[in-house]
């Protein structure tokens, strides 16, 4: 098979705004595939790699992990996709090796299959990264076989690529990571494109209080358009005790935390009611800690029986919930059409990132 052209949006080296550039994508190895990709969604993670150099990986890097499109080359061995079928790349397609696959559970898999590198710089032939082996803000990129999900062909794929990582990190958070029963109290901490998801997910949970937790009024204003049924600002006094009053004076059965700042996980630990769960699923920055209280007789770890739970992509079964998630969708149960706020190109990323640090946007969705 030959090489197929394209173009990518590339981190280049540490502190350098991000460079659109003519990429080579060699043709799949063994049990890959190739895909044309369509939309991709802009989220906070990328914007992590870049504002953490790279994050480890080799550059350039292919940035991009919340993609559709659909399959244009198979590589050998691979029986479970054919040419022409839309797809949405999953990050975490489990690898069938590691403890947590042999011992029968795969949302709990340590590694995740992964690709060869297939995508080169054009002008100097350079190796490129792809950010959690998937590389979506390009034309084309190369993934496992297994990490293609095959999508109903009624399914939008502006709409379906939101599914790879938000949309199933904050869903699953609820009903994977720390599952939601009919009629719990629920409070959110966050409101961006991920806690929307939690809300989403705990109302499709049946819960009986979904209280919202944020510092921007219009993000508050979405969480209610999502399905919250309380909003707190946290700068009107302390977010804590106002959730612990609207849940009837004894804190909620589960606190989702969608920030990564260790103040906000202190603050959803102390939200909780007796043996309720607090989720951290906000990515930290590095060197992150938290300072839990062991002794108060109402929010501390102890006397309060706490649990902690930590959330990597709602600990998603990508071959199961993904479909699952386009059929909520297609069913009208899930939103997904009010959470693109901006339609944008490869040339838009390096300004998608910027108003995603000071602007009014759930998702940037790149069309290819």
């Amino acid at each position: 098979m030959p090489t197929i052209l394209g173009r990518a949006a590339l981190l280049t080296e540490p502190g350098q705004p991000v460079s659109v550039e003519d990429i080579e994508i060699d043709p799949p190895g063994a049990g890959e595939v190739l895909i044309r990709l369509v939309a991709s969604g802009v989220c906070h993670t990328d914007l992590h790699v870049k504002n953490m150099s790279g994050m480890g990986m080799n550059f350039p890097i292919v940035l991009g992990h919340e993609g559709a499109g659909y399959v244009e080359q198979l590589g050998e061995g691979v029986t479970n996709l054919a040419i022409g079928d839309p797809v949405v790349i999953a990050y975490r397609a489990p690898c069938e090796q590691c403890p947590a696959c042999r011992r029968g559970d795969p949302r709990r898999c340590w590694m995740a299959l992964r690709p060869k590198l297939r995508i080169r710089r054009k002008k100097d032939g350079q190796l490129c990264s792809q950010v959690l082996r998937c590389g979506t803000f390009s034309t084309h990129t190369v993934v496992h076989a297994k990490a293609a999900i095959k999508m109903p062909k009624e399914m939008p794929l502006d709409k379906a690529c939101l599914i790879a990582c938000g949309v199933v990190t904050g869903v699953g958070a609820v009903f994977n990571t720390s599952p939601v029963f009919p009629s719990a109290t629920v409070a959110v901490i966050g409101c961006g494109g991920v806690g929307l998801s939690v809300i989403q997910g705990a109302k499709l949970a049946h819960a009986s209080k979904i209280i919202a937790v944020d510092l921007n009024p219009a993000k508050l204003q979405w969480a209610k358009d999502f399905g919250a049924t309380h909003v707190v600002n946290g700068r009107d006094g302390d977010p804590v005790a106002k959730v612990r009053e609207i849940a009837d004076g004894v804190g909620v059965d589960f606190a989702y935390e969608a920030v990564g700042l260790p103040i906000c996980i202190e603050q959803a630990v102390k939200m909780l009611s007796y043996a309720g769960t607090a989720t951290h699923i906000g990515l930290p920055d590095t060197n992150a800690s938290v300072t839990l209280d062991l002794s108060d007789m109402d929010t501390g770890v102890y006397w309060n029986k706490a649990c902690i739970r930590v959330c990597h992509a709602g600990d998603t079964l990508p071959s199961f919930d993904f479909p699952l998630l386009a059929q909520l969708y297609l069913q009208k149960k899930l939103n997904l059409d009010k959470m693109v706020t901006n339609v944008i190109t490869l040339n838009d990323v390096e300004d998608a990132f910027h108003e995603m640090e000071t602007g009014d946007v759930i998702r940037s969705v790149i069309h290819l």
